[in-house]
Parts: structure tokens; C-alpha cells; sequence
């Protein structure tokens, strides 16, 4: 998982008085990114980024059932500092290689505890590491951002699942005076400031509020540990909580908490190629990956199983499903997804009779295609050792754990906990109804994927839907948090004017070329085909740039980016190169220059672009080809909503 293939590490003592320096001065190794430490009553840091400050003095701290008041009036004993630079190699990912480079510092106090500094040309991050012999609790977390502005920011007032709310740093009067992670902070200088976490383990989540006191300020705050929950939400799916303790988290006293990241850009996209949240999370715990496989899914829940012309009736059945396999195997589709009906939603071992499930996975197997079973998450916790036990007996590939819609510490530690239990039955993980990644799918590869997102499915039960000004914004905030499993693929796409909600016979609003370059724009290792088989069946150029995109990248370029406006990027798999570009609600050309190609060769560029009447007919696109090489521009209009998406083949 992680090979250092090239390690550079220089260890720097520095001397006894410099360690006892009030103010320590930490940069980045192109030395952009300055930050200084203050050592004094309360512990506190101030940032600035290209010779300009943007954090002042904002404290950190922890609050312990033990009496120990992390950050205040600290004793600093020592201050040891490290440069670090090696290649990374992921599993999978947006690239085959990383290069990580930072400047570590590492402050040791007498009360016990250290706080971990490390600085990166992309950003920073802390945390604070203890060493108390005896359990205790975590009363509480003291996370400042102390901005120097007003500046705007994106806010995504629900725990994982809505559109952003752009507002000012201290318009606390908004309800709720919440965000989940990441927040975005748009400076007047257009520089780009993200807040998130990484190596969230056995711990609550970060979340964010605007200070009601002191302004500019925003605060992090954690969900406190559930004391009470009973069923309750969408079909009493979800353990909610009803009465919560005093306190955040109980833990060893003895570890290393998450880290607090401050990431910078300073070009929208920038963003797109920013992976910090996986360098900062552990390393894989798995000692044996070679049965993880990214890929994709198709899926029966979001198209209803709304096979047409096929001679049985489509639903929740053994033929279906058979349908559903014999399509994935005919189009190199790796999965197929088993959603809500094959067994009890309360119950995971009483089987559905109307689908032999052992039977669908042995014809699965048969045919090259692996399985996903849908599962509601507190009916997997009740039945985890005997239901993974009879999944690994029948050869299923994945399941898809939904309906956890809380980041408390429960929770987090939940998710763990399957993720190992799964790993011991070779299964992959989907998490939907799920909080923001924090990198955990570095540390347990087998989570294949995680939801976290308003996605597609929002275009089936909710009036507002999932719109194209929601589909530009997710690539600079939700996607820098990890993998997204939006689902796309929709072939019954609609213009604002047209559209409305629909269960059973979803749309998507936009365009469908829009709908075909989220396969590029959107990272997802297991990414979702959203539409009926038999749907793609009848658009066979559609179904051969679908099936054929990888989910699993080399290298990516980001290209001209607009935060709220516009999103391209390239991305290459072996010598091939895709490319694809979505717009909000406003139409638009692009002008891509083709730098990215590699010099010297000779490209087949096939062209997905938005037909002459896509503004009325949505799904109306044209397919064109052309040779190009590098160097060339490509001019490619987009309708409303609309979008594009290119395949470069090397010749």
C-alpha cells in the first residue's frame, strides 16, 4: 500500500533554549504556507499563505474527565522538527503515485501530551497526541479558526446531504448554525481555504459553527456520545439519539486523535488534485488487498427495476436480477447491486422468497460478476458474525450499509468495526446515509466507496432534486473530503423547466451529456450506472463510453474550473485520456487547450457534446470524432445544465 521508494528525512534537535521559544515558526517546504505556534497561557497558532495572513491567533485545546486542560498554560519541554519527502503508491485512487512532502514539528509538553504539526505546500494539519496510562473521557475539543475577514463561505447545513449554503464567516443567524466537513472559505482575493479531517478514528466528527460572540471566528464542535437512542427517521431505520452524555468521546489515554486540516488553493482548481485528507490517514491495516477491486455498479433501486421489453415481470425476483448479471457480464460491468427487498430490511437472514439470493450469486460468479447486498446498518450490527459468514459462504462481493445518518463516536466506531470484520470475509463496503471520508479508506481499502452526498437518488423523492448549481460545487468541497458516490448515469434527463420529482420513473435535471461527464469530473472507485439495463441497452454509444471509463486513476489534470460556475478536468488511465466538463443552470463554451496529450502522438478524440436542442430536449447530444494531438484546442459548448465528455485514445 505504501511504497517508499524515495525517503529524504532530516532530523533537526534544536537547541534546549530555542525549544522553549514562546512563538515557533513552522513553513512549508516551498515556504508559502507559514505558520507560528504560540506557546504561551493558551496555545494557540496564526497562518499565512503567499505573504498574506489569514488566520490570526486561534487557540486549541482539550478538555479531559481526568482534570488535564490540554493547551492552557502549557509547559513546553521540547520541539523536534522533521522534513519528510517519499512516494506513495495507492491501491487505487485519482493518481498511481502521491508525492508527499512536509516540514513536521512535534511539541512535547510535561502535562502529558504533544501536539503534531505538520506543514505541506497544499496545507496544514495538527493534532494532538496523548499519553495518560488510565481511560478517560473527552469532555470537550477547542478548534478556533480566527479568520481576519468576513469572508464567504459554503456551509452544508445537514450532517451529509444537501446543497451548500454560501453565506459570510459570521452570518450566525443563519439556521441551523451548522456545517458538516468540508467548509470552503473564499477569500476577496479568490484564495481558497478548506477545513476538514482526517484519521477520524474511534472518535466523533468535526463540525463547524460561526462564532455567535466573537466575529470572523468559526468553531468546531463534536456531537456528544449517545446515552439513549431508539429507532426512528425514514422507517425507523436509524437509531436516533435521545438523551447524550456529558461528554464527546471515551478512549484510551494513551493515543493520536484526528487531524485538524487547513488546506489552501489558490486556483479553484487546485482543489481537484489536493489529496491531503488520504496522506493524513493511516496507513492500511490490511496485510492481504489482492481481492480489492474498484470498479463499477449497476444499480436496481434508482431506476425502480424498470426493465422494458423483456418477457417477465421486472421487480425484486430471481429473473430480474439474472437480467441485471447477464447485462453486467455482456458490458464488463465488475457488480451488480442488490437494494432494498432481497431479504427483511429489520432482519438480513430472513431471505425475500421471491429472490433466491445464493442462487443469484453463484450465477453471478459464474458469469464474472461479483454481487452487493443493501443492508440497513443497525440491522448488520445485529446480525454482523452470522450474516458475513453466510455472504462469505455464498461468494457475495460487497454490501452497501445504509441509514447511519450520525457522526457521533458510536457510529465512527461502528463503521470501523465492519470495516474489519468485512476485510476478514473478503468484503468490499459502501457506505450510504453516511457522514464526510476522513481518509479511512486508506487505512481499510475495502471501503470501497461512501455516499456522504445530495446525490441523483434526491431526484426521486424530493421537489428541489439534486440540480446542476448543486453538481458544480460538490468537486472543491464534498469530492476534497474523498471518494463520491453520487450515482450517476441517468438517460431521462430533463431542463429546469421540465423536470419535476418523480418516484418511480426518476429524471435528472440537466443534460445528458452531463450525466455522462460525471464519470470523469466525479471520482468514485465504485461508481454507480443508475439506469435500467434495458435503458442503456437502447443507447449503445452511451453504454460503450459508460462501461468502458475506468473508476481507477493514473494521473489528473484539473483545466478551467469555477467554483459555483463550471468544473473540467482530465484524467488518464494507461495511454488513454478522459475529459469531462459540467455547467450550472447557465449555458457556456469552454476552450480546452489539449497540453495535457502527450507530445508526439496522435489521438482519436471521440466527443460526447450537447446536441443543437439540448436546451429543450435534454437528452439530446451529438457524437463526433476527430484526430487531435497536443497542443490543440478544443471549443466544446455547453447547453444549460449541460456538459461534455471526451475519450482520447492513443493511435
Amino acid at each position: 500500500m505504501n511504497n517508499k521508494l524515495s525517503i529524504q528525512l532530516l532530523l533537526i534537535c534544536w537547541s534546549f533554549q530555542h525549544a522553549l521559544a514562546k512563538d515557533v515558526l513552522i513553513s512549508s517546504p516551498d515556504k508559502k504556507i507559514k505558520v507560528t505556534v504560540s506557546v504561551a497561557d493558551q496555545l494557540s497558532y496564526r497562518v499565512s499563505y503567499a505573504d498574506e495572513t489569514y488566520l490570526g491567533s486561534s487557540a486549541i485545546g482539550m478538555l479531559l474527565s481526568n482534570g488535564a486542560n490540554l493547551g492552557v498554560k502549557p509547559t513546553l519541554t521540547s520541539v523536534k522538527s522533521q522534513t519528510v519527502k517519499r512516494d506513495i503508491k495507492p491501491l487505487y485512487g485519482i493518481t498511481e503515485n502521491i508525492t508527499e512532502w512536509y516540514n513536521e514539528t512535534i511539541f512535547q509538553f510535561k502535562q502529558n501530551y504533544a501536539v503534531v504539526l505538520r506543514v505541506y505546500n497544499e496545507g496544514l494539519a495538527y493534532r494532538f497526541v496523548t499519553s495518560f496510562p488510565e481511560d478517560l473521557q473527552v469532555i470537550a475539543e477547542r478548534n478556533e479558526f480566527q479568520f481576519l475577514d468576513n469572508h464567504t463561505a459554503y456551509f452544508h447545513p445537514v450532517l451529509s446531504e444537501s446543497d451548500y449554503r454560501v453565506q459570510k464567516i459570521s452570518d450566525r443567524k443563519n439556521k441551523p448554525n451548522y456545517s458538516s466537513l468540508p467548509v470552503l472559505v473564499k477569500t476577496a482575493n479568490g484564495t481558497n481555504i478548506l477545513i476538514h479531517e482526517s484519521d477520524v478514528l474511534n472518535y466523533p466528527c468535526l463540525y463547524i459553527a460561526s462564532d455567535t460572540i466573537n466575529p470572523n471566528r468559526l468553531l468546531g464542535k463534536h456531537a456528544a456520545y449517545p446515552k439513549r437512542v431508539q429507532p426512528g427517521g425514514y422507517m425507523n431505520y436509524n437509531l436516533e439519539v435521545k438523551e447524550s452524555e456529558k461528554y464527546i468521546a471515551k478512549t484510551n489515554g494513551t493515543r493520536a486523535f484526528p487531524w485538524r486540516i487547513i488546506a489552501f488553493a489558490k486556483e479553484d482548481k487546485d482543489i481537484l488534485s489536493n489529496q491531503l485528507v488520504y496522506l493524513l490517514a493511516s496507513e492500511s491495516k490490511l496485510t492481504d488487498v489482492s481481492w480489492i477491486k474498484p470498479g463499477k455498479v449497476i444499480w436496481d433501486w434508482w431506476n425502480a427495476t424498470n426493465l422494458t421489453g423483456v418477457p417477465f415481470k421486472s421487480g425484486i425476483n430471481t429473473q430480474t436480477y439474472r437480467y441485471f448479471i447477464d447485462f453486467a457480464a455482456a458490458n464488463g460491468i465488475e457488480y451488480v447491486n442488490l437494494d432494498e427487498g432481497w431479504s427483511n430490511s429489520y432482519d438480513l437472514l430472513k431471505l425475500n422468497p421471491d429472490v433466491n439470493v445464493e442462487e443469484v450469486v453463484r450465477y453471478a460468479k459464474s458469469k464474472g460478476v461479483g454481487i452487493f447486498l443493501w443492508c440497513m446498518w443497525q440491522a448488520l450490527d445485529q446480525k454482523m458474525l452470522p450474516a458475513m459468514a453466510l455472504f462469505e459462504k455464498w461468494g457475495v462481493a460487497g454490501l452497501k450499509v445504509d441509514f447511519m445518518d450520525r457522526d457521533d463516536q458510536v457510529v465512527v466506531e461502528f463503521q470501523e468495526r465492519i470495516l474489519k470484520e468485512a476485510a476478514r470475509h473478503r468484503l468490499l463496503v459502501n457506505y450510504h446515509g453516511a457522514y464526510h471520508p476522513t481518509g479511512i479508506q486508506r487505512t481499510y481499502p475495502n471501503h470501497i466507496n461512501v455516499e456522504g452526498v445530495k446525490g441523483l437518488e434526491w431526484n426521486k423523492f424530493d421537489t428541489a432534486g439534486a440540480s446542476p448549481n448543486h453538481a458544480v460545487n460538490l468537486p472543491f468541497i464534498r469530492m476534497f473530503a474523498g471518494p463520491m458516490d453520487y450515482t450517476p448515469g441517468a438517460l431521462s434527463n430533463f431542463n429546469k423547466k421540465d423536470w419535476k420529482q418523480v418516484m418511480d420513473r426518476p429524471m435528472s435535471q440537466g443534460t445528458r451529456c452531463q450525466q455522462l461527464a460525471m464519470y470523469v469530473v466525479y471520482y468514485a472507485p465504485l461508481q454507480m450506472l443508475a439506469d435500467a439495463p434495458t435503458a442503456y441497452e437502447k443507447e449503445p454509444n452511451i453504454l460503450k463510453f459508460i462501461s468502458g471509463v475506468p473508476t481507477n486513476w493514473d494521473s489528473v489534470v484539473p483545466l478551467e474550473n469555477s467554483i459555483g460556475n463550471y468544473v473540467s478536468v482530465a484524467r488518464r488511465k494507461g495511454s488513454n485520456w478522459y475529459l469531462g466538463a459540467i455547467t450550472n443552470w447557465d449555458a457556456r463554451s469552454l476552450e480546452i487547450k489539449l497540453d495535457f496529450l502527450e507530445e508526439g502522438k496522435k489521438y482519436t478524440a471521440e466527443i460526447f457534446a450537447d446536441g443543437p436542442n439540448a436546451e429543450r430536449v435534454s437528452s439530446d447530444y451529438i457524437l463526433t470524432k476527430r484526430e487531435v494531438k497536443k497542443g490543440e484546442l478544443l471549443k466544446i459548448a455547453m447547453a444549460p445544465g449541460g456538459g461534455f465528455a471526451v475519450k482520447f485514445t492513443f493511435k
